[in-house]
């Protein structure tokens, strides 16, 4: 079923279900009331016939029987009926007046009491004390009008509910659309956008706002940001690789060819072998970094699961560096740290954050020609940062856009150094699955300086298995 039915079908039965109970509660208090203003007439009659019943004066009587006559609103089949009490539970009966007992013990023990029978016909009594005398007055009649207005008040309740829940339906209906047709516009939009036009975007509501509307509006839009960026990073990656790749794999075939055509000297054969066994590590660096680099499209929930102190993370890093570049100045400054050790504490997974940090100061190293690398540590209570200086040849402002993008090398770089361009993309996918940031300021030819800023509030928050 469709949200629209669902909700104007909802807003009917909610609409008719008040409703119903409004008439009822109305059809109830327009009862008591008719009733208690007819008992209170049956009252004023039973009062009158009691002054007519103890005056002894003929003129007084005859007065009080035209005030009963002429001055009050006759009722249907109204009788009034005087019984002598002749003892504190005794008095006399009268055999046309069927009532139960209950009735008269009521009466007797109250001072008053009515009682309803068939046809709308109520029977009043009252007990008086008049000149010493005490007696018990029963004024009966029948309560057409009222009964004729229960009728009435009925049909108007029974009609005007009706008309309501139909007009209720389209109020439904109406409430449905102003509801439902944003979303059905947004699930239009979304038909017409695929991959080949990835670059529309939904608009925004005419009248603005910070409604739920507008905010899945935004959603959608920052979700296609996402895909074409990574729609246009998968093109540029897959077009780079299939590039990157194929140049060893044809240096080799095109090496052992020209070796296989003719017997050669040992010398040769070893010559060959070593151009075939460099062009081979060379395809396996570049295999092995682009399936770390694929790793890292993860959303990191499954890779994060390792609590690190960053101080022990950082001094792993130095080791292993220290058994490849054995002549590196790579200093490292732990002065800044906390004498907390639960502010150096970061939920990663260690050894891609380790890769990481070891690529970008691996780069300070090489880009610098083994000059010194300075690595200057600090925690406090809201972030954790590294920060990594080198006085190499740096890099120049055009290329600091293209930085991130897998093969990406500046001309300096690529004239003068041996690389893939895969290390600081790699790194910045790592620290981005760590809720991490990774800032660089450079100058060229003096020197870089790489930022990786964790924030503690977004390491709370962050997707951990510890």
């Amino acid at each position: 079923m469709q949200i629209k039915k669902k909700i104007t079908i909802t807003y009917v039965a909610l609409s008719s279900v008040s409703t119903l109970a409004l008439c009822i509660v109305v059809f109830f208090l327009f009862k008591q009331n008719n009733q208690y203003y007819f008992l209170k007439r049956l009252e004023d009659r039973a009062k009158i016939a009691s002054s007519i019943y103890s005056q002894k004066d003929p003129v007084k009587a005859e007065y009080y029987q035209n005030l009963k006559t002429n001055g009050l609103e006759e009722l249907v089949d109204e009788k009034d009926y005087v019984l002598k009490i002749n003892g504190e539970n005794t008095f006399e009966y009268n055999t046309e007046l069927q009532l139960p007992p209950e009735f008269y013990t009521e009466v007797m023990k109250n001072g008053y009491a009515w009682v309803m029978q068939d046809e709308h016909k109520y029977y009043y009594a009252q007990l008086f004390n008049e000149s010493g005398l005490n007696y018990m007055v029963i004024v009966t009649a029948k309560d057409r009008r009222g009964n004729t207005s229960l009728i009435y008040i009925s049909r108007i309740l029974a009609i005007g509910g009706l008309a309501f829940v139909i007009i209720a339906y389209f109020f439904g209906r109406f409430l449905a659309i102003r509801v439902i047709n944003p979303v059905s516009r947004i699930t239009k939009e979304v038909k017409r956008i695929s991959a080949s036009n990835l670059h529309n975007r939904l608009l925004e509501p005419e009248e603005g706002g910070d409604d739920e509307i507008v905010d899945l509006t935004k959603t959608f839009n920052n979700m296609l940001d996402r895909l074409e960026t990574s729609f246009e990073i998968q093109a540029n990656f897959i077009n780079n690789a299939s590039h990157e790749l194929k140049t060893p794999i044809t240096t080799i075939i095109a090496e052992t060819e020209i070796t296989l055509l003719k017997e050669r000297e040992p010398s040769e054969y070893m010559s060959s072998l070593e151009n075939i066994n460099k062009q081979a590590s060379r395809l396996a660096t570049l295999t092995e970094s682009l399936l770390k680099l694929t790793l890292t499209g993860y959303d990191g929930q499954k890779q994060v699961q390792d609590i690190v102190r960053i101080d022990d993370l950082v001094m792993d890093v130095k080791c292993n560096l220290d058994k490849l570049y054995p002549e590196n100045r790579v200093n490292i400054n732990l002065n800044k740290i906390p004498e907390d050790d639960s502010l150096l504490v970061l939920p990663c997974n260690r050894a891609l954050l380790e890769l990481a940090v070891g690529n970008i100061i691996t780069n300070g190293v090489k880009y610098s020609d083994n000059d010194e690398v300075f690595v200057n540590l600090s925690a406090d209570a809201n972030t954790i940062k590294i920060i990594i200086t080198d006085i190499g040849i740096g890099i120049p402002p055009e290329d600091v856009p293209y930085l991130y993008e897998p093969f990406f090398r500046g001309k300096k770089a690529a004239s003068k150094y041996v690389g893939y361009g895969l290390g600081l993309p790699l790194a910045m996918k790592i620290i981005r699955i760590h809720n991490g940031d990774l800032i660089i300021q450079s100058e060229p030819d003096k020197g870089t300086v790489v930022t990786i800023v964790f924030n503690r509030s977004n390491i709370k928050n962050s997707n951990v298995k510890s």
